[in-house]
């Protein structure tokens, strides 16, 4: 028995030492895109910030996990749509989200190495977000003060520079496509809210995510792990 533990800590002991982890933050801003307010892709009007975890499996993968909130106005008087000028709505949202997924590297990305090491990457996967549940009644907000979720596809493109051995800076901007169409109080769901929807009903919002990340490494492979 004890045989059999003492192997069962080896295996462990070597599978955590063999890679390497990340743990930092994440700050920049946020913006939305919707029936309300500027449709410009990357226009932070709010900030974000949140928690990021890396656990890198080899040189060009990484499984990646992010606790993020982030805050956006979608206002009509800044967009270039002469009717959305005119109509005025003024939308105020923030969302949660907690993300899981695969980022993948262009390039081999050798944390074991001394020595800088860059590489632009891809992240992608599934996000679980809340947010406020608003609507418009004769043109003015209602806040209810009621909070409603939805499921969203991360799309991030990055780039991430190790500054030493321990720290790893990085830039990314991650527009995530909804599964609800009520970020901008456009669309509420139920049938108590029919008479309330506006806009493309058929085309669910989006939101964005753009800033830095700052990371710490630990953890280091064993003489005898190839890190492939």
């Amino acid at each position: 028995m004890r045989q059999i533990l003492l192997v069962c800590f080896l295996s462990i002991s070597f599978m955590l030492g063999a890679q390497t982890y990340e743990v930092g933050v994440f700050a920049g801003g946020a913006n939305t895109i919707g029936d309300v307010g500027r449709t410009n892709y990357i226009l932070p009007s709010g900030p974000a910030f949140g928690g990021i975890f890396k656990w890198n499996r080899s040189k060009r993968y990484a499984w990646r996990g992010t606790l993020l909130y982030g805050e956006f106005t979608a206002d009509d008087a800044k967009s270039n749509t002469t009717a959305r000028q005119q109509r005025g709505y003024v939308v105020d949202n923030s969302v949660l989200e907690a993300s899981v997924g695969l980022e993948v590297n262009f390039v081999d990305y050798n944390l074991h190495e001394l020595g800088p090491a860059f590489t632009p990457y891809l992240y992608t996967g599934v996000t679980y977000f809340r947010y406020d549940f608003n609507y418009f009644n004769g043109g003015v907000l209602q806040d209810i003060s009621q909070k409603d979720g939805a499921f969203a596809i991360p799309m991030t493109v990055g780039m991430k520079y190790r500054i030493n051995q321990f720290l790893i800076f990085g830039a990314e901007i991650g527009a995530r496509y909804t599964f609800t169409d009520n970020l901008d109080a456009s669309n509420p769901v139920g049938t108590n809210f029919e008479e309330f929807r506006f806009g493309n009903i058929f085309s669910d919002d989006w939101y964005v995510f753009s800033g830095l990340t700052l990371t710490y490494t630990f953890g280091r492979k064993l003489c005898c792990d190839s890190f492939e």
